[in-house]
């Protein structure tokens, strides 16, 4: 097994200089980092983060990397992933993303702390993930398609046409002028939820105003801010579609804190349709997607590569419309 001396001694430098590389520490340049990572893959060095079974080289465990521990989406796509894992008799580990390239995320992907990571984080960025991959070594990402890289799988929920539903349905009953409340700019969800959202406003040939269009941040906090932003821009639209549902209940909050009648005023529809969406008042309309079984995928996938078996490297799994009481409908 190669060791941090051979890989300084490939990279053509000094053993000091190939660990900070390795690290993701800042303290190198950026092309000698890229030598020793270089290095590090050709001869295929992994750093043991944690002791291992040294026999069979596995640590027996699965990371699941999530931009965040807080918010409710994430209960049904852990408990996908745990079920798999436990079957396999391996331990999960769930951890932030939150951080820059030294941590402990980062670590996970850099590092041999793991036998596979599902990586579920929109601040994680593409290269770390490229400069991760080496043999033997699964990287699930669901958030964004990385399926022309090889040896990265991504498993993707159908954002844009769930969003295209939502919008049409919006449409269909009565909805003219239509908002929109998205997710970090640099979330691949919230960008083709709005594509989907954008599609169905031209095929009915109604506006689409930037106005509209307000940044949630994903949180609830976020969709309560941006709607009253909305109400104080003064003219209100005939309904708001939040892209996701953390979002659409802050909303509700602001909309009924200014005696806003929801959905006789104004309708309002979700994404994910979360836990809590049957419970609020008035129930959430809202586009499920299937978290449960992207986090089974996900970690089963995981196994087959361990396996040695072969898998696709992108898979896409489709959404529903929830109808409930939070949308006027036109009888």
């Amino acid at each position: 097994m190669a060791t941090i001396k051979d890989v300084a001694k490939l990279a053509g430098v000094a053993v000091s200089t190939a660990s900070y590389a390795l690290n993701g520490t800042k303290k190198i340049s950026d092309s000698t980092k890229q030598k020793v990572i270089t290095a590090a893959k050709e001869l295929n060095y992994q750093k043991n983060g944690y002791a291992m079974d040294l026999k069979m080289n596995k640590t027996k465990i699965i990371a699941l990397i999530l931009s965040d521990l807080i918010g409710p989406f994430y209960s049904e796509l852990i408990q996908g992933v745990q079920e798999v894992v436990m079957e396999h008799g391996y331990d999960l580990i769930v951890c932030s993303s939150y951080g820059d390239e030294s941590s402990t995320a980062a670590k996970f992907l850099r590092e041999k702390r793991a036998d596979g990571v599902i990586l579920f984080a929109h601040n994680i960025e593409t290269q770390l993930i490229q400069d991760s991959v080496r043999k033997g070594f699964p990287i699930v990402v669901l958030d964004r398609d990385l399926s022309d890289y090889e040896d990265i799988i991504s498993v993707n929920v159908n954002n844009e046409h769930g969003s295209y539903i939502a919008a049409k349905y919006l449409i269909d009953q009565g909805s003219k002028n239509i908002a929109f409340v998205s997710g970090p700019k640099k979330s691949i969800d919230s960008q083709l939820r709005l594509e989907g959202f954008k599609r169905a406003l031209k095929e009915h040939n109604l506006p689409y105003y930037s106005k509209w269009n307000i940044n949630g941040k994903f949180t609830k906090d976020g969709g309560y801010q941006a709607t009253k932003m909305l109400i104080h821009q003064g003219q209100l639209p005939d309904a708001v579609f939040y892209a996701n549902d953390e979002m659409a209940i802050g909303g509700i909050e602001a909309l009924k804190e200014n005696h806003i009648d929801i959905p006789n005023q104004v309708s309002v529809i979700g994404f994910d349709d979360i836990q809590l969406a049957p419970y609020i008042q008035p129930p959430l309309t809202t586009v499920k997607q299937p978290k449960y079984e992207m986090g089974k995928l996900s970690s089963h996938l995981i196994f087959q590569v361990l396996e040695g078996e072969d898998v696709q490297n992108f898979y896409s799994l489709e959404t529903e419309m929830i109808i409930r009481d939070s949308v006027q409908r036109s009888f």
